[in-house]
């Protein structure tokens, strides 16, 4: 499992079982990872890795919850809807799109990724 502290709620996320959601995993084993974030088009909630995770890019339509690779280096949480190319990185479990646009919609510049 992932978990995401945004502000003062944490999210449980089941990561995809994939390359990249291997690699993210991985990535995590040296301890928590803070990612500095900001809102990008009114549905996602995007900031950069430390490192390239592996791309296996698809035209996908997210849907909130959807954690997803962009570029390979970026990480988007989404709290709405966008049509592109991602690699998925896992799915937030059990949160409404109305706790999802509460968490990820607001101010909150970081947050922290564990397992």
């Amino acid at each position: 499992m992932l978990y995401i502290q945004i502000g003062d709620t944490t999210l449980t996320a089941t990561p995809a079982q994939n390359e990249a959601g291997d690699a993210l995993l991985r990535m995590l084993e040296d301890g928590p990872l803070t990612v500095q974030v900001e809102n990008f088009g009114g549905f996602e909630k995007v900031g950069s890795l430390p490192q390239n995770l592996p791309q296996q890019d698809t035209r996908i339509t997210t849907q909130p919850g959807d954690i997803m690779l962009y570029q390979g280096n970026s990480i988007a949480f989404f709290y709405g809807s966008n049509t592109w190319a991602y690699t998925r990185l896992g799915t937030i479990q059990n949160a409404t799109q109305e706790e999802l646009e509460k968490a990820f919609g607001g101010s909150e510049t970081t947050l922290l990724l564990t397992k």
